[in-house]
């Protein structure tokens, strides 16, 4: 698998990765956006600052790098990196398929993008990812898998991704909403030829929403390599929008909020990356401090009491405003 990469490397920050959500394109429901990106979010404006972002994070030890379809270009803007970089070899490229992009580059689309787990939507952007990425793409996951999607029964599509993984393509799933760990149990039970399918999983969990961990272990249990997104909960764990306890914890630390909440998934035994999404390098840097922050007993019960409902955590997630 692509990971040994990263379970060779020795820097601090290896297991902190940096995914490309909020910098691939114009519109996304992170807080703070205008703030981060200011007005100019024109094609070349976004791909001078996400090469600028991803140069600050290999050159501070991050080793793995996630994009998807559809965000935006996100593909198009780490592919252009890379290609400028032939020597960068030692990194893990993710992507995902199962949402196409529709917002044209607004930030005020009725719809910014739209999901379909169907096998022609995976052949049409499995092959639009490969004219990007090439070979540089290691892993391939399906998007936002939920407990009702026709891909954890297309039996067809199983035997495509089982083709694609023989070819030597790591093969995941990412998942979302409440009933996330229902959807990984499920996804852990699919197999090709006896053979489990999928090697890695990519989950949201925070401090607010820790629903899927058990799940996560065991998927960690059962080999996969557990990726974790949304480890800020879309900003709301960040300095200006943090609940009280996680500021108190982060002054005792002398750290950010969001080194903080980031540590705090990074302690998970079954967590081998985490997602940092910063939009800016002051954010990068202070999300990559999470390497260091060194949380007691205490401080850890304390965090604790701020996790909620899933229903209602995923709830305000869908209230969010793109902007």
């Amino acid at each position: 698998m692509p990971f040994a990469r990263l379970a060779a490397a020795t820097t601090p920050t290896c297991h902190i990765g940096y995914g490309l959500a909020a910098v691939g394109r114009p519109g996304y429901i992170n807080l703070g956006r205008d703030a981060d990106l200011g007005a100019d979010r024109s094609v070349e404006s976004l791909r001078t600052r996400t090469h600028e972002l991803l140069d600050a994070a290999y050159a501070q030890g991050v080793r793995y790098f996630d994009a998807a379809r559809s965000y935006g270009r996100s593909e198009e803007f780490l592919a252009d990196w890379l290609n400028a970089r032939p020597d960068v070899d030692d990194i893990v490229v993710g992507s995902k398929w199962g949402y196409t992009y529709t917002a044209e580059w607004t930030t005020d689309a009725e719809k910014h993008e739209v999901k379909d787990h169907g096998l022609a939507t995976y052949e049409r952007q499995r092959a639009e990812s490969e004219e990007l990425l090439g070979a540089r793409l290691d892993l391939y996951q399906i998007h936002s898998v939920t407990p009702d999607s026709p891909a954890l029964s297309d039996k067809e599509l199983h035997a495509k991704l089982a083709e694609a993984a023989a070819q030597g393509l790591t093969v995941g799933f990412s998942t979302s909403g409440p009933a996330q760990a229902d959807a990984i149990r499920a996804a852990l039970a699919v197999t090709v030829d006896g053979t489990p399918l999928f090697r890695t999983v990519q989950s949201t969990y925070n401090a607010l929403e820790t629903s899927a961990g058990p799940a996560l272990a065991e998927a960690h249990d059962a080999g996969l390599t557990v990726i974790v997104k949304e480890g800020m909960a879309n900003g709301r764990l960040a300095g200006p929008h943090a609940p009280d306890a996680l500021r108190v914890v982060a002054g005792e630390t002398s750290l950010g909020c969001d080194a903080v909440a980031l540590a705090l998934i990074l302690r998970r035994p079954w967590a081998g990356v985490v997602l940092s999404g910063a939009a800016t390098a002051a954010q990068l840097a202070s999300n990559l401090h999470a390497a260091v922050v060194d949380l007691d007993d205490d401080q850890l019960d304390r965090l604790s009491g701020l996790a909620e409902d899933p229903r209602a955590y995923w709830e305000r997630r869908g209230s969010l405003p793109w902007h």
